[in-house]
């Protein structure tokens, strides 16, 4: 399974903000669309850091800032993992677990082409194997295992 088709299920939008915007307006944005991060933009729209709940607790609430005056860009994460749509998905979850990141933007010749999450992934892996699972137990006892057989006499 490839990064690509969990992004054909998901779907491939991504909520960015930009970073001289406030912590407050992200912690609205991630709210609002019930998300755990955001994509952090420059003006020129490239991909600067990113923004997520992590960062909240870790950096505003530790650190004592004020939502309203912080700006994003003084707490966001600047160190991104991406992947490339063609990535498998033990590929990703190698790269989130060794790295402790739960977010990969995807990139394809240098434009943004979803992202995919730790839970995106696992959902994915678990579903993925629970037919693995079913198709070896239909294949090892027949799929009319358990089934009533009326015999002819």
């Amino acid at each position: 399974m490839k990064v690509s088709n969990v992004l054909e299920m998901k779907g491939k939008e991504v909520y960015e903000i930009n970073e001289n915007d406030t912590v407050l307006n992200a912690l609205q944005l991630l709210s609002k669309h019930d998300i755990g991060a955001l994509l952090v933009v420059d003006r020129k729209a490239k991909v600067v850091g990113l923004f997520s709940e992590r960062d909240y607790a870790r950096n505003v609430i530790r650190e004592g800032k004020v939502s309203k005056k912080t700006k994003v860009k003084d707490m966001m994460t600047t160190t991104i993992y991406f992947v490339k749509p063609d990535n498998n998905l033990w590929e990703c979850l190698d790269i989130m677990t060794k790295k402790r990141t739960r977010h990969l933007p995807v990139f394809e010749n240098q434009k943004l082409e979803g992202i995919v999450t730790i839970g995106d992934i696992v959902n994915r892996l678990i579903t993925e194997q629970k037919s693995t699972i079913e198709n070896l137990e239909n294949y090892i006892v027949g799929s009319d295992y358990g089934d009533n057989i009326e015999l002819q006499h």
